[in-house]
């Protein structure tokens, strides 16, 4: 059984750019799914969060980020989090590879080695 990996990105980001590279150069056979175009839903975030920290998720030094209000930065849980990631979907970390057992945020070549 083949267990399709996942990239969770966004194309014009230099550390997807860079993880999609590492993939590539690695023949490790991916689906790319941009969340500027094909956005997040529910049942993403769902599963995002039941394997990983909310708040890892969550970019806070992100352009989007910084574009929010103050309210709609202040007294974040998870709901409130889950809530402008799916109305926001760049607000997300990336890139977020789901490689059917693991989510990894982020990337560097070492975590991907070793999981991949």
């Amino acid at each position: 059984m083949t267990t399709t990996i996942t990239l969770y990105g966004v194309k014009t980001c230099q550390t997807v750019k860079k993880a999609r590279a590492w993939l590539e150069q690695h023949d490790k056979a991916y689906r790319y799914h941009d969340v500027r175009v094909d956005g997040l839903t529910s049942a993403h975030l769902d599963d995002f969060v039941a394997r990983t920290d909310w708040k890892l998720l969550l970019n806070r030094s992100s352009t989007a980020w910084r574009q929010l209000s103050p309210e709609q930065q202040a007294d974040l849980d998870q709901d409130k989090a889950m809530a402008l990631l799916l109305a926001y979907p760049t607000l997300m970390k990336r890139p977020v590879l789901d490689t059917g057992g693991q989510l990894l945020v982020g990337f560097t070549p070492e975590r991907y080695a070793s999981a991949l």
